[in-house]
């Protein structure tokens, strides 16, 4: 089995059991490295692999040069996953193993996610949705296999915090990537920051760490330094910080189709 893998919480799960199954040699783990993939994301990835026991191999995606998925429509994730499970695939067939897995838990079918449709394409099995395992349920298993990223907030791939019908572009990600390294040093876990039209970064932080951000040093901190790394305006977002909160600028019709 291979397992696609991302370092977060629901492919550790899925990467430990397979691991445990069927051992070092019949489970590996593969993650997919791209301008989308934030570098501190890999580094927790190699640590949990490492954990695990498990080879931790890497293939190189090209959904960059996409032009489908450069413009970013409500699409986009379909063209990544395309891209990752077609390069899995290959990767399979020319190392010998016979199934992909993933990470995809129960609670991901309530949002709207078209990699799923990508998933089913490529005869991607879903072990945490089949057993109906819930995000809750992923973490209680991770606590208890003593996965260090049990409480590993939910990390999307970068090119999620760039507004729909905003081209994805190397030069953005870095900046989205370089803005959310300075909120966590600052001690920021939770947090998000948006590219919008314009060179606008919208930075969500849930209500507690929003007071906190407010403070005027802080604040001009914040701006002083997103300036730095290329933003035009810098905007904090009173709602808070909401996962997923990119998808309600998408016709309801569209988010209905899943």
């Amino acid at each position: 089995m291979i397992v696609a893998y991302s370092g977060g919480v629901d492919s550790c799960v899925v990467a430990q059991a397979a691991f445990k199954a069927l051992g070092a040699e019949k489970a590996i783990a593969v993650i997919a490295i791209s301008p989308s993939l934030a570098r501190r994301e890999l580094k927790i990835a190699e640590k949990g692999a490492a954990k695990i026991g498990m080879e931790l191999r890497c293939v190189h995606t090209n959904e960059i040069e996409n032009p489908e998925y450069v413009a970013n429509d409500g699409r986009r994730c379909f063209h990544c996953k395309t891209e990752l499970y077609r390069n899995l695939r290959v990767f399979a067939e020319t190392s010998d193993f016979e199934t992909i897995l993933n990470g995809t838990n129960l609670d991901d079918f309530s949002d709207y996610r078209p990699g799923l449709e990508a998933a089913e394409q490529f005869t991607v099995r879903s072990p945490l949705a089949d057993c109906k395992f819930t995000k809750s349920d992923v973490r209680d298993i991770a606590r208890h296999w003593e996965l260090p990223v049990w409480n590993k907030p939910a990390s999307p791939c970068l090119a999620s915090r760039i507004a729909y019908n905003e081209s994805v572009e190397p030069a953005k990600l870095q900046m989205i990537e370089a803005a959310e390294d300075w909120l966590l040093e600052k001690g920021f876990i939770e947090m998000r920051v948006r590219y919008h039209a314009g060179d606008l970064a919208k930075v969500e932080l849930p209500e507690h760490d929003l007071r906190k951000m407010l403070d005027g040093e802080l604040r001009k901190e914040l701006t002083s330094t997103l300036k730095k790394i290329g933003f035009r305006h810098v905007t904090l977002d009173l709602e808070g910080f909401r996962s997923g909160s990119m998808n309600v600028g998408l016709p309801l019709v569209q988010i209905d189709a899943t």
